[in-house]
């Protein structure tokens, strides 16, 4: 357990820190709170997982996002999208072919649609293609087998939260305002005390 712990840890705080990530908070500021897009945010199996928990703790701080299968896109789902909004696309190989598909319907419909990318392939068509690409240093799974995804999700997991509270700063986003987004529950009553 201890080697797991290790080696995750050290995956983490070797991710890059890049100015990558001002840019992508400035674009995410610019697109959904300036000009009144959302983020909409995708990936295929455990990337998309992550994206849709990135999606939801963005929205509950005052950043509306959305989650948007990449398989679902091409079957009516990317009618969702809006002119100002932007695309928050997570994908390890960055080679994944129903991501790259929806990027490319994404710009057919709306072809200035801007996107940043999470990826562990900084070389990949999708890193290219990218308005921005954070590249989380490639460290390998921690699994045995090294192909389930492990350090890659958990490395995505936490620059998904650096992107949210580098957001929440930028906006100003206070307590208040997140308990009118979070009523129920224990952080509900956390949020309501002063």
């Amino acid at each position: 357990m201890k080697e797991i712990l290790e080696a995750e840890s050290k995956a983490i705080l070797n991710i890059p820190v890049t100015d990558d990530y001002e840019r992508a908070v400035a674009l995410i500021v610019e697109q959904v709170h300036n000009r009144g897009g959302k983020l909409v945010t995708s990936g295929m199996g455990k990337c998309g997982q992550i994206a849709d928990n990135i999606a939801t703790t963005f929205s509950s701080t005052g950043t509306p996002a959305i989650f948007l299968h990449p398989s679902e896109a091409q079957h009516g789902d990317l009618g969702l999208l809006q002119p100002n909004d932007l695309m928050l696309l997570l994908s390890n190989s960055g080679r994944t072919s129903e991501i790259i598909s929806m990027v490319e319907l994404a710009h057919d419909l709306y072809p200035q649609l801007k996107f940043i990318v999470i990826t562990g392939n900084k070389d990949s068509e999708l890193a290219h293609q990218a308005d921005i690409c954070l590249w989380t240093g490639g460290a390998a799974e921690v699994c045995p087998l090294g192909l389930t995804p492990t350090t890659s999700t958990t490395m995505m997991t936490v620059m998904g939260d650096v992107l949210v509270v580098n957001t929440m700063i930028a906006t100003g986003f206070s307590r208040e305002q997140y308990a009118l987004r979070h009523h129920g529950g224990y952080l509900g009553e956390k949020a309501k005390k002063k």
